[in-house]
């Protein structure tokens, strides 16, 4: 593989509550070392290290607490039962987060749902958009799904947001496409947009336990390799996520060599340039200077998401005294510390009596939500994103 980015001293977790600053200055850090493969466009950070990773109930990564994020979790679930009919089907989700996705997709298409994740909380979820009208069933089992959970089969297999955090992804899949054996049934997978990383240099969006990145082709790649039918790779969500739908296919599966033939824009040069073009300017001549800048001027500058593009953003420019405070609405979130750098992660009231002067966004995608929230507490901050 050919390395193109490498950091080190990089907290291996980034949504886990940390109760305390000094927790937080000494949280265990990692190294990212990204390499890309010339025949698939895979990425990988080569010097991951999976016993450094403990997912627990800790963790808090939900995004639920957001109105643009919910509208287009109901947009896209709603689309998505429409497109395959998931009417009272039996639906597994792999890494299911607190529950909301499953919860929500059993209530709208009457479905029994079966939920694996070791951050999952009893009681959490359920506050995402319904029409009040309790339909389906939902379980939940805290743990990984692995192979000892074979036997239990489903017409529906979803895994949102997790393949990227696994390290072997191809015996990943090939344990589910094991699974499911002569089923028909549909798989349905959501990771991060690596072509949009690489084209914007989106360094917020590298973080440890993002070990495996994919690009469309790289997606579609290792579906096929894994003896998957793709039915459909798009963009959604600003460009920012990859879905696919497929099937379990009756062909033998391909050799990599062969299944690679048909894929596009993998010569590293091609792909990695305009990150590597791109990276020291943001970096170094823009964001490093802009907030020296301010912090020289006085100004209060606050960042605004303390997820984990906020823990790269801060751990990457190697951020402290010139930003004090990180802004959250997921109540579950407020009262720690962001991991690595130790900043205080309050509520948006706060703010009311704080007075930022500039306010950073870490999502594009949720500036007009914010400047909402700020124009209601009376504030007109500067606000920047990423």
């Amino acid at each position: 593989m050919d390395v193109f980015y490498v950091l080190d001293h990089v907290p291996v977790h980034s949504v886990m509550n940390v109760h305390s600053q000094a927790e937080a200055l000494d949280f265990p850090t990692g190294i990212i070392e990204l390499g890309f493969c010339r025949q698939c466009s895979f990425v990988s950070n080569i010097r991951f290290d999976p016993s450094l990773i403990a997912y627990s109930q800790n963790c808090e990564e939900s995004q639920g607490y957001s109105k643009t994020f919910n509208a287009f979790l109901s947009d896209s679930t709603q689309n998505l039962i429409d497109r395959y009919d998931i009417r009272d089907k039996d639906i597994i989700e792999i890494g299911c987060g607190k529950g909301d996705f499953l919860q929500l997709i059993c209530q709208l298409g009457n479905n029994r749902g079966l939920g694996f994740d070791p951050a999952y909380v009893p009681g959490r979820g359920g506050h995402m958009p319904s029409d009040g009208t309790k339909r389906g069933h939902v379980r939940f089992i805290q743990d990984y799904y692995s192979e000892r959970y074979a036997q239990t089969k489903a017409d529906v297999y979803i895994c949102r947001m997790t393949l990227e955090h696994i390290s072997r992804p191809y015996a990943f899949l090939e344990m589910i496409r094991e699974s499911i054996g002569d089923s028909k049934s549909l798989v349905c997978f959501q990771v991060p947009n690596m072509n949009r990383i690489l084209e914007e240099c989106a360094f917020e969006d590298i973080y440890y336990e993002h070990c495996s990145y994919f690009t469309p082709e790289a997606l579609e790649a290792l579906f096929r390799l894994t003896g998957f039918e793709v039915l459909d790779v798009r963009i959604v969500y600003n460009d920012q996520y990859l879905m696919l739908e497929g099937l379990p296919s009756e062909k033998s599966i391909p050799g990599l060599k062969e299944g690679a033939k048909t894929l596009e824009a993998c010569e590293p040069q091609a792909m990695l340039t305009p990150f590597v073009d791109r990276y020291r300017e943001k970096i170094e001549t823009y964001w490093k200077n802009r907030i020296d800048e301010m912090f020289a001027q006085g100004q209060k500058v606050v960042v605004w998401g303390s997820g984990s593009k906020g823990v790269a953003f801060l751990t990457t420019l190697r951020i402290q005294e010139a930003i004090a405070y990180v802004v959250d609405i997921n109540p579950h979130r407020q009262g720690t510390f962001m991991a690595g750098t130790g900043q205080a992660i309050i509520a948006p009231a706060f703010l009311k009596d704080y007075r930022p002067d500039v306010v950073i966004v870490m999502n594009a995608i949720y500036v007009p939500e914010i400047k909402d929230e700020l124009k209601f507490m009376g504030l007109s901050p500067k606000v920047e994103a990423l």
